[in-house]
């Protein structure tokens, strides 16, 4: 059973951090975490333990892909769940995503309005 009260997102875009953080914590009722690199995102999920990562596919330095390994490996965050976020949504990239162990894949852009919803759906509770 997953309690989330607090949501970390991940992403390089200014405007995809804000309109984020506004969805998670306006409508979604959540402490949201805002990370804008892989770096930053390890960084702060260690600090923050956050009950759930929004993690972006395609960021400049450590993709989100790279940046999921480094979380997984490191103890404070090994069992967070993790949802990809991407524009791309191909069946064989879900795929991979999936087999790496992240919950679900979450298209871009989002609905901010329904974008806590979507979540919900793919966090077991």
């Amino acid at each position: 059973m997953t309690t989330l009260r607090k949501v970390m997102l991940v992403d390089d875009e200014d405007d995809i951090r804000t309109i984020g953080n506004l969805s998670l914590s306006r409508v979604g009722g959540w402490q949201t975490v805002l990370a804008s690199s892989g770096a930053e995102a390890l960084e702060k999920a260690a600090a923050e333990k956050p009950d759930l990562i929004l993690l972006d596919v395609m960021m400049p330095g450590m993709d989100g892909p790279t940046t999921f390994g480094k979380l997984r490996a490191q103890e404070a965050t090994a069992r967070t769940p993790i949802i990809f976020m991407t524009a791309k949504i191909q069946k064989q990239e879900v795929a991979r995503y999936l087999e790496l162990g992240a919950l679900g894949v979450i298209g871009k852009p989002f609905d901010p309005m329904t974008l806590p919803q979507e979540i919900r759906k793919l966090v077991p509770g």
